[in-house]
């Protein structure tokens, strides 16, 4: 059984620069078949969004989605954990901040996600969310 964030996180990164349109991200989103991409500025790590995010923030405040960048949509104050990490403290992380996903960064760079499905599928596989989070999309 996996002990660490490094063995269960996505470690293919999908990254948008700032200044990126919310309907580039939207469609990025939908071409990868994923919920969220990390915010980079350089090999910086600025934020994360989330397709919830895309919504909430972005769409449901009216606007252009072609000129409007997801810098206004995204996470900012990020918790993040490092690829050694305990994988009971990337829960207990995600419990104490309400959070889904959490950016993995090494020396301050991003190396990957895990999310609160990597998790089910590692902890609870037989669990309703292992199940989904396993399962192929259906898109």
């Amino acid at each position: 059984m996996a002990q660490h964030v490094r063995d269960i996180m996505t470690s293919r990164l999908v990254t948008v620069g700032p200044q990126t349109s919310v309907t580039a991200v939207a469609r990025k989103m939908r071409d990868e078949d994923i919920g969220a991409v990390l915010v980079t500025e350089g090999d910086e790590l600025r934020g994360l969004v989330s397709d919830r995010d895309l919504v909430v923030r972005a769409l449901a405040e009216g606007g252009d989605p072609e000129q409007q960048t997801i810098a206004s949509a995204c996470s900012g104050d990020l918790i993040t954990v490092t690829p050694d990490e305990d994988l009971d403290h990337a829960v207990e992380l995600m419990r104490e901040h309400s959070v889904r996903r959490l950016p993995v960064v090494d020396h301050g760079h991003p190396v990957g996600i895990v999310s609160l499905g990597d998790m089910a599928i590692e902890k609870d596989p037989d669990s309703a969310l292992g199940d989904i989070s396993a399962a192929k999309s259906n898109r």
